[in-house]
């Protein structure tokens, strides 16, 4: 069976640096390419991470940097106190590795890589969706181009966990995310539905840099204890633990069948306080008098529910696999 080819676009992040090394890790994936957004780091800061992080494990993946703000909302500051200042706990200290960024933004590179490839690359987005937006901008045929996207983002009956109707990612940019919902894709939305069923206790993640005992499964270690803090903080309820977030965009890509989804037509509230709700006609065949709903606009499937204990296994036996390579240095 080919591999899932992959163009991760992220906003690193500690769930972020989970999902990626759960990609790195699976052998069904293929990392193409990285491309970064504003989110829980500046752009510039995501850019140095992921370089960071994929030079850690041995590897030299191209990253595009991408939006630094949101198409048509006045930018928010970064949650250092959830992710860290620098997206991964604060780290002490890191190696230095070698790197830099593409001479192309994030969406030129998505373009780019989709038009040499067509209908071959899965898009895996778990920050904002600027780059998206601005990526259809450049190329309306996008959604022709590329084999699927996998979004994590929004929520539809799970309250949400920056309102209590809106997903941080697309609240942060309603605007791409409304665009991106209705391009007219193969579209998947892994959102808070599934992942607050998912808890990734810090134990879970010590054990794997035991095991391993390389630095970027510390680093990852590290960043998770962190993040853990922050969700100790407001749900005691989970232990020194975390969600999972971001990894089960790529757990749908590689074992869909621990999903149950529906599909329908879903948008995006852009003002107001409902500013960032995912809303989804899970009716399908009713009419609307309210404009934005006709029927000939394109479905999402969208992941209501997930069978938890079978996701934390497979996130588990893939990261303690054997991928691990010495990391770049300079």
């Amino acid at each position: 069976m080919a591999k899932h080819k992959v163009i991760f676009d992220t906003d690193p992040g500690v769930d972020d640096a989970m999902a990626l090394y759960f990609a790195l890790a699976h052998p069904d994936i293929e990392m193409l390419g990285i491309t970064t957004t504003f989110g829980n780091v500046t752009v510039q800061q995501a850019t140095e991470n992921a370089i960071y992080l994929t030079r850690l494990v041995g590897l030299e993946i191209p990253v595009a940097q991408g939006a630094a703000i949101p198409l048509a909302k006045a930018p928010g500051v970064p949650p250092a106190f959830i992710h860290g200042a620098d997206g991964l706990g604060n780290l002490p200290s890191r190696v230095k590795v070698p790197g830099e960024a593409e001479k192309i933004s994030a969406a030129e590179y998505i373009v780019k890589m989709a038009r040499q490839h067509p209908g071959e690359i899965t898009l895996v987005a778990v920050g904002p969706e600027g780059n998206l937006g601005l990526a259809l901008k450049l190329e309306p045929e996008l959604p022709k181009l590329l084999k699927q996207v996998v979004l994590m983002a929004g929520t539809v009956v799970e309250p949400g966990n920056v309102s209590p109707v809106a997903e941080a990612n697309v609240w942060n940019d309603p605007d791409a995310a409304d665009l991106v919902f209705t391009a007219g894709w193969d579209l998947t939305m892994v959102g808070l539905d599934v992942t607050h069923r998912v808890v990734l206790p810090s134990t879970f993640f010590k054990a794997l840099a035991d095991q391993h005992k390389h630095v970027a499964m510390d680093t990852l270690y590290h960043a998770v204890c962190f993040y853990s803090d922050f969700y100790g903080g407001i749900r005691p309820e989970l232990g020194h633990g975390c969600f999972g977030h971001d990894v089960l965009a790529f757990v749908w890509l590689v074992a869909p069948e621990l999903f149950k989804v529906q599909s329908g037509r879903v948008r995006v509230a852009k003002e107001g306080i409902a500013n960032g709700q995912t809303m989804m006609d899970r009716h399908g065949g009713l009419f609307y008098p309210q404009p934005g709903w006709e029927r000939e606009r394109p479905e999402t499937r969208v992941c209501l529910e997930v069978d938890a204990q079978r996701c934390a296994d497979l996130i588990g036996s893939t990261l303690a696999g054997d991928w691990l390579k010495p990391a770049l240095t300079v």
